[in-house]
């Protein structure tokens, strides 16, 4: 395991809805990220079909690109998202796992820019897309308990 994808499975175990919903780490780099959402009937939206609810492919896709985000920054740093919007272009695959992958693709001095992709059999045929972008906060304007701040 890279340091990256330890520091996403560290970022996966910390944050509850990841935990309910199964995301698994698949691959982390710089800047880079692929979760897996396995299926699972809890996260279905309609009964009647079988199909993942898009708030599900919602958090898989902004948990990619926000996870991604930081992984691209020589220090690290806290990154809220500031906008995300995705593009629902099929229904999964009922009873298929997810995959979502992210990058970051630019950085300013405060913001990040990132794009994801979710796909099942092949990335050729998306089931949705986004792009992203997060805010940069910088160590020094985080605020910790005990922690004085410059």
């Amino acid at each position: 395991m890279n340091t990256y994808e330890q520091k996403v499975s560290g970022m996966l175990k910390a944050v509850l809805h990841c935990q309910e919903i199964g995301l698994e780490l698949v691959s982390a780099d710089k800047g880079h990220l692929t979760l897996r959402l396995p299926y699972n009937p809890a996260l279905v939206g309609n009964p009647l079909t079988g199909v993942i609810h898009g708030g599900a492919l919602t958090t898989l896709l902004d948990t990619a690109c926000g996870f991604a985000a930081p992984l691209a920054l020589d220090v690290p740093s806290v990154c809220p998202t500031l906008d995300l919007r995705i593009d629902y272009m099929r229904a999964a695959v009922p009873g298929e796992a997810i995959i979502g992958e992210a990058e970051v693709y630019r950085i300013t001095g405060n913001v990040i820019f990132a794009r994801g992709i979710a796909w099942q059999e092949s990335r050729d045929k998306p089931v949705a897309h986004c792009v992203a972008t997060f805010m940069r906060l910088e160590p020094h304007v985080i605020r910790r308990p005990g922690v004085e701040t410059r």
